[in-house]
């Protein structure tokens, strides 16, 4: 016996179908692994972390706040973007980022904080 595998095959049919028929498609699992991914490194994570405390910051206090050259937020913040987990926004020369809200749930469950941070700071 093994502790990730059953030992007698017992599928409760009707109870694992209408679960089935309420899980994300493939489709959308791929898509919602990729955003959980660009979170994955170090720095990006920082990254969105910081945006979820100061709100909407330029890649100029987060190059600050991060403790890494402008150009390489520019990349991660690309990142983000790509992703649809930052919305950037032009103010003259200076480009200004803010979080999106499907990303403050996964930013909090990526740092595996308690649900209650999650509805504290929707």
């Amino acid at each position: 016996m093994t502790d990730d595998r059953c030992d007698l095959l017992c599928v409760d049919a009707p109870r694992a179908e209408s679960i089935r028929e309420r899980v994300l498609d493939e489709g959308l699992a791929r898509d919602a692994a990729e955003r959980a991914k660009a979170l994955s490194d170090p720095t990006r994570l920082t990254l969105a972390a910081a945006l979820r405390e100061g709100g909407e910051l330029c890649v100029c206090d987060l190059a600050w706040i991060a403790g890494r050259y402008q150009n390489l937020v520019s990349h991660h913040m690309r990142v983000l973007r790509s992703h649809r987990l930052v919305h950037p926004r032009r103010d003259g020369k200076l480009v200004m980022y803010r979080l999106t809200g499907e990303e403050l749930a996964l930013l909090s469950a990526v740092l595996g904080e308690p649900a209650s941070v999650v509805e504290a700071l929707a």
